[in-house]
């Protein structure tokens, strides 16, 4: 795979400050396909200075004009679409079908989204005798996870460069070839040299750094809730904006009268998309115990459809597969019982992971509580409505779930669900909506009107 050997800052690609490398791995077949310099804080602490030094002019452009930047950038990522999927398989090990549809597509919604809002949003109004005026935060240092590489940049640069933020990016270690390629798009679709900047490295170093600059007015985190707390407790010593999109453990709550073969087959689907390893992955099914036989039955049926290797990814990398299998063992350990899959590699080569079902599961089990990232769906029974809400509720999450049934009953369910985005019946992806999370999921959203307003600013002027 093509790989840079230096930093995007400042409008090219610079030596690195340092000599070491990282080693990206296919995780289908454990070979490395390419090397990316290991930022230092050095390497950081120039591309913030890039920022800083472009976010003037940036800012005082007029948002017309960042808009045409932004469709300019969309055009350029929808002509290399075919060598971003292909570099989104080689580096994360999605199917080819899969990294086309969502892993190239999804941003260029997203792109298109900004470069419209950019354009029609109100940056000011006029409120009494005051004009209030919405301005950027200012350099964004923006923090991406490896599951949905392309999409989570996209997700996090548009809305900062729609709003006159500058930004430095500091991407996944595991997909450090995706966030090159977007540089790449950025330096052709010719915006300002200094308005996007990118370093590669490893969190704990170049991530660290990035959060701990003085220079950096906003940090925008997607990851663990783990890494969340430690960036929130950096940024809050600092008095620094914070956007954290954290972890999650979705409830998919089927209501009596619901289709449930749909719900159980839709529900199955969502959390093998991406190999289960997407954070709003509906990874508890919640069913009646007058169906919840049948509502086993269906998802073992389901889940057999993804065969590793085919419709099944691997997981991104060894550490992530043996954490999953551990959740595996756990689940077994702690009572459940495995309907499909298993702890046992289905594959001798690649990180692969069983999918696998567990049914008579209960709220405290650890994988009815914590975050497994992978293709395992934990199904629990409840009594009725009620006790559906304190199991849905009950976790330190709240970032996305599902509801099932007769739409005023779903809709009346999911007004009390405590999480930030609920599908009815299978409600359709809207790139305009608002994404985040409740509780320990996160703070502030991303995407459409919401999204933008992350990166603003507010000043009022009395007259």
């Amino acid at each position: 795979m093509k790989a840079h050997d230096g930093m995007y800052i400042g409008g090219t690609w610079q030596p690195a400050a340092g000599a070491d490398t990282i080693a990206v791995v296919n995780p289908a077949d454990e070979q490395v396909i390419a090397h990316v310099p290991a930022g230092t804080p050095q390497d950081v602490d120039a591309a913030v200075r890039a920022a800083r030094a472009a976010f003037p002019g940036w800012a005082a452009t007029p948002p017309a004009e960042r808009a045409a930047k932004l469709v300019a950038l969309r055009d350029v990522l929808a002509a290399r679409k075919d060598e971003i999927a292909a570099t989104v398989t080689a580096e994360l090990g999605a199917p080819r079908q899969l990294a086309e549809a969502v892993h190239a597509g999804l941003p260029l919604l997203v792109a298109g989204s900004y470069a419209e809002l950019a354009a029609s949003y109100s940056f000011e109004e006029t409120i009494g005798n005051s004009t209030v005026l919405l301005e950027p935060v200012g350099v964004v240092g923006a923090i991406t996870p490896w599951n949905y590489p392309l999409h989570q940049i996209v997700a996090k640069v548009a809305p900062a460069l729609a709003a006159g933020c500058t930004v430095v990016l500091k991407p996944a270690e595991d997909t450090p070839l995706t966030a090159q390629l977007f540089a790449d798009a950025v330096h052709e679709a010719g915006l300002p040299a200094g308005v996007f900047n990118l370093v590669t490295g490893l969190g704990p170093v170049a991530g660290q750094a990035l959060a701990e600059h003085p220079g950096v007015d906003l940090v925008s985190f997607t990851g663990s809730t783990a890494v969340g707390r430690q960036i929130g407790a950096t940024a809050g010593a600092a008095v620094k904006r914070v956007a954290l999109e954290l972890g999650g453990k979705s409830a998919n709550v089927i209501l009596p009268g619901a289709d449930l073969a749909r719900a159980v087959n839709v529900g199955i689907a969502n959390v093998m998309s991406n190999s289960g390893q997407t954070c709003s992955a509906w990874t508890r099914m919640l069913v009646h115990r007058d169906h919840y036989d049948e509502a086993v039955a269906l998802a073992a049926e389901a889940v057999a459809k993804y065969t590793p290797g085919e419709r099944l990814g691997p997981l991104v990398n060894a550490k992530q597969q043996r954490r999953v299998r551990g959740y595996i063992e756990q689940g077994i350990a702690e009572g459940a019982r495995v309907v499909a899959g298993g702890p046992e590699a289905p594959r001798e080569t690649g990180y692969y992971v069983a999918p696998t079902v567990f049914a008579d599961v209960t709220p405290e089990m650890t994988i009815a509580q914590e975050e497994i990232f992978g293709p395992v769906v934990s199904i629990l029974r409840y009594e009725d409505e009620d006790d559906a809400l304190r199991i849905a509720n009950g976790t330190v999450y709240g970032l996305a779930g599902a509801v099932w049934g007769q739409r005023e009953e779903a809709v009346a369910f999911a007004r009390r669900m405590d999480t930030g985005q609920v599908d009815i019946n299978g409600g359709r992806f809207n790139p305009l909506a608002p994404f985040g999370g409740y509780k320990q999921s996160g703070v502030g959203r991303e995407l459409g009107p919401h999204g933008l307003a992350e990166y603003l600013q507010t000043k009022s002027l009395q007259f």
